[in-house]
């Protein structure tokens, strides 16, 4: 050890200072490092940076460097990077700035008391530099990381409020990053800045691997932002800034991307928001903010229950229930069924509090139609206490009528009278007891169908709804989320209509074949189709790649310009997996598990009838280019 030491050509080694046995030497030692490496021009310095980095990744939580002056040297280092740029373009320093805010924001992740160290270290001041912009895209992204890191505590909050300007920058970072990611780098791959493609792939990818870490990088920079951004949110002094109308307004569509789905971005924000009475005044006043909650209430999104908290909310704020009751109730009634959704226990059961509270509290607020569907939503919940009274006998005869009348709407569907069926599945719902969910379940499910080929997506998406909240296992049924899906297509809301779509494979790719080989065949080819159009259209650098233009690489993912014809729509595929087969019940389950082959062969027997059925009700099976 000793001998390596000596061989060493750099006194001072930040490696060999690592291996020094003697406690004391180690940290006299380091203590010099820390304070000399910010003055020094030596090349190399890279190294030992990068050195650090790896050990904040690796432990955090570690007081050693925290207590010698790690930080004091990261923030200095980070101003020489901005005030000498000579010093910055030299060698590989241009990597320093980025692992010093990085390094700033692991130690700070974890441990309020080594944030405290860094703030008093003056570190602020250096990552604001970074976060307006003063460098690249890539050292924004760790400055806002940084800074996210130092606002989440209490005790350090105070400091970055302190300096205004970081909530007006964060917010136009977080509108701005995915158009600033695509036009400096994502874009243009020979103008590409070589430090920027090492720091994304480690140096072990190419183009490609470059394109895909890049957009993921992206939505990291936005999604840190916006966490940002919710430490400002919880504070009422800031809400008057932070509910802008052009922000608000975006905040639904900052969703993270399937690259980013542990980040409930957007709607996390606008939770916090929606949980002050300040801020619940101008989120009603966004119409657009308001149908975007309902459609990610009324989705596969894992924020869902996000979603939820906002509209209850809303409608509970005399202030501003007026304002969206005719919006928000109708998706709420979808959802009163649910029994648990994550961690929230008898959700459905507080949407029905909340519905009945409006109709006692606010009868001057709504409006008759709301009304009448809300008592009638009263009635049925009365009608389930009225059943459990029943005896068994007449509970089963009700059960059979609503059994000959949903036989008869699907001997309507078959023969083409969709209409009809839609009427008889109605029919059948009035008469089936509240307590046979399995069979409601069918009945919602098919009525969807019904909605979908009458081009009613709106009802399809209600059904849909009701029957996924009834499943048993809530928002897994698969016929319904495929149908959901497709209605969502029509709507144009790729974002709801892809995570569906990739629920429903994974519902369908369920199976007890022993050979777990045999699962890739069983996805059927037109929700693939759907999978692959709709992650076109909702991909992150869709709008970006719209305003400035297509991506001038090959082999990219998501990027290319092409031709959508070539993807079914929605209304082309084959949606009903032949729905002249819908029928009671234990047929439903059990058709759910069949290969793809008995799936396929089915669609291809009724695709000619459901084509005859879309052109009879002006059904549009293309999607407008």
């Amino acid at each position: 050890m000793d001998k390596l030491s000596s061989d060493c050509p750099y006194p001072g080694c930040f490696f060999c200072v690592m291996k020094e046995g003697n406690p004391n030497k180690r940290r006299t030692s380091l203590l010099k490092f820390f304070r000399e490496l910010p003055s020094q021009d030596d090349d190399g310095q890279v190294l030992p940076i990068s050195g650090l980095w790896n050990t904040a990744m690796a432990h955090p939580n570690d007081p050693e460097f925290i207590e010698l002056g790690i930080f004091e040297c990261m923030a200095a280092l980070i101003w020489k990077g901005l005030k000498n740029r000579r010093w910055l373009s030299h060698d590989q320093n241009v990597y320093i700035p980025y692992y010093a805010a990085h390094i700033i924001g692991s130690y700070t992740m974890n441990m309020e008391e080594f944030a405290q160290m860094a703030v008093h270290a003056g570190v602020i001041p250096p990552l604001i530099e970074l976060l307006r912009g003063r460098l690249t895209w890539v050292e924004q992204r760790v400055a806002v990381r940084a800074l996210g890191h130092l606002a989440t505590y209490a005790s350090t909050f105070p400091a970055i409020s302190s300096h205004g300007e970081i909530l007006e920058l964060s917010m136009q970072l977080a509108m701005s990053s995915l158009e600033i990611v695509y036009t400096d780098f994502y874009q243009y791959v020979d103008r590409r800045l070589s430090y920027h493609c090492d720091l994304l792939t480690r140096g072990m990818g190419g183009v490609e691997m470059e394109s895909r870490k890049a957009e993921e990088w992206a939505s990291q920079l936005q999604c840190w932002s916006l966490q940002l951004i919710n430490c400002f949110a919880f504070k009422p002094e800031f809400i008057t800034t932070i509910c802008k109308q052009e922000f608000l307004i975006k905040l639904p569509g900052m969703w993270g991307g399937l690259v980013n789905e542990n980040s409930p971005a957007g709607i996390g924000l606008l939770r916090t928001i929606c949980h002050l009475k300040a801020g619940r005044g101008p989120v009603a006043s966004c119409t657009g903010v308001i149908d975007s909650l309902c459609n990610i209430a009324r989705s596969s999104d894992d924020w869902q229950y996000m979603a939820i908290d906002c509209l209850l909310w809303l409608l509970q704020d005399p202030a501003t229930c007026h304002k969206v009751n005719q919006r928000v109730v109708p998706t709420l009634m979808d959802l009163v069924e649910i029994t648990t959704l994550g961690d929230r226990k008898k959700l459905g059961d507080s949407i029905m509090d909340t519905l009945e509270e409006l109709i006692e509290s606010s009868q001057n607020l709504i409006s008759n139609g709301v009304k009448e569907e809300v008592e009638e939503l009263i009635s049925s919940r009365k009608r389930l206490k009225w059943e459990k009274t029943m005896p068994k006998e007449d509970l089963h005869i009700k059960h059979a009528a609503a059994l000959v009348v949903k036989l008869e709407g699907n001997s309507l569907f078959s023969s083409g009278d969709i209409a009809g069926a839609a009427s008889k599945y109605s029919e059948a719902l009035a008469l089936c007891p509240m307590r046979s969910k399995k069979e409601r379940v069918v009945l919602y499910s098919n009525r969807a169908q019904c909605h979908l080929l009458l081009q009613q997506p709106l009802a399809a998406v209600s059904d849909a709804t009701r029957a996924l909240s009834l499943h048993n296992l809530i928002n897994r049924h698969a016929r319904s989320l495929w149908r959901r899906a497709q209605a969502y297509d029509i709507l144009g809301l790729a974002k709801e209509s892809l995570l569906d779509a990739i629920m429903f494979i994974n519902e369908f790719s369920q199976s007890n074949d022993p050979d777990l080989s045999l699962r890739q065949n069983k996805v059927p080819v037109y929700a693939e189709r759907l999978v692959k159009k709709q992650m076109r259209a909702a991909w992150l650098f869709r709008e970006a790649a719209a305003k400035h233009g297509g991506v001038q690489c090959e082999g990219d993912g998501y990027g290319q310009d092409s031709d959508d014809s070539e993807w079914e729509t929605a209304s082309e595929s084959e949606i009903g997996k032949g729905d002249d087969h819908q029928h009671d019940d234990e047929e439903d389950e059990e058709e759910e598990e069949e290969d793809v082959e008995d799936f396929e062969r089915k669609a291809r027997r009724s695709k000619a009838s459901n084509r005859d059925m879309r052109r009879r009700h002006g059904y549009n099976s293309r999607e407008e280019s």
